[in-house]
């Protein structure tokens, strides 16, 4: 059973979405609307462009110690994490319950001394955990999209104290969210402007990295990738992102 601390905040009255059909499962707030996406013959292979473009984190952190995920959803990242970071340590902060009691439909693996999956509030879980993680993903969508309290510029100082020095937060924001410009400004704020993305990765979710510290290699990389350019062409960024997951999952599994 996941552990579990009070939400301060009800789950939603809509039940999430769950629909299997030609190998494939996903999982939906609105119809229509894939938040996750599971390949039944292969349930830790990651499915969806956000999810895979999430996983840049390992240019700048390539052994994370533990990685702090904000949204379970159907566990894509967490178990792909769960397996091709052997040696990390995985909490996954959801506040919804009914989407935690879908992890069996979704093969997302039981606690365990590696994984463990927390009912809390994740605005009030980082603050209390400070300097505790290397990796920070932060994936809580739900039927509007992402919620005001996880693009607050409060929100984003505790994900800054969340992290070790020279640890790396993820932010997937939609594009034509409205309020798109000032999370940015907020996440440049609390992280000093050491925020870099790669256009063209994953369509609409645009995805920022976010660096505490780090090494002179990190700082490099941040510094090319700042504009968003990456290397150059937004096809060169898509293939980029796509590539890193399959040397990610070939360096376990080979």
């Amino acid at each position: 059973m996941p552990s579990s601390t009070q939400p301060s905040l009800p789950d939603p009255a809509a039940a999430p979405l769950v629909r299997t059909a030609r190998g494939r499962r996903t999982l939906e707030f609105a119809e229509g609307d894939i938040q996750s996406e599971m390949l039944l013959a292969r349930p830790d292979k990651l499915v969806l462009a956000y999810a895979k473009a999430m996983m840049g984190f390992a240019l700048f952190v390539p052994r994370p110690r533990h990685i702090v995920m904000v949204g379970l959803g159907g566990g894509s990242l967490a178990k792909f994490c769960y397996r091709h970071f052997p040696r990390a340590r995985i909490t996954v902060v959801e506040l919804r319950g009914d989407v935690i009691a879908l992890r069996e439909a979704f093969q997302v693996p039981p606690d365990d001394a590696r994984l463990r999956v927390v009912h809390a509030d994740a605005t009030a879980w980082l603050a209390r955990h400070p300097g505790s993680a290397d990796v920070l993903l932060i994936d809580g969508f739900d039927a509007d999209g992402l919620p005001p309290a996880l693009g607050s510029a409060r929100f984003y100082a505790d994900c800054h104290a969340l992290l070790a020095d020279g640890g790396v937060a993820v932010a997937n924001i939609f594009s034509y969210d409205k309020a798109r410009g000032a999370m940015l400004a907020r996440l440049r704020h609390a992280f000093g402007n050491r925020v870099c993305w790669l256009n063209g990765v994953a369509g609409n979710n645009h995805i920022f990295f976010a660096l505490k510290g780090g090494t002179r290699r990190a700082d490099r990389l941040c510094a090319r990738f700042g504009d968003g350019r990456g290397l150059g062409a937004r096809w060169l960024n898509w293939l980029f992102a796509r590539l890193l997951v399959a040397w990610l999952a070939h360096r376990v599994t080979a």
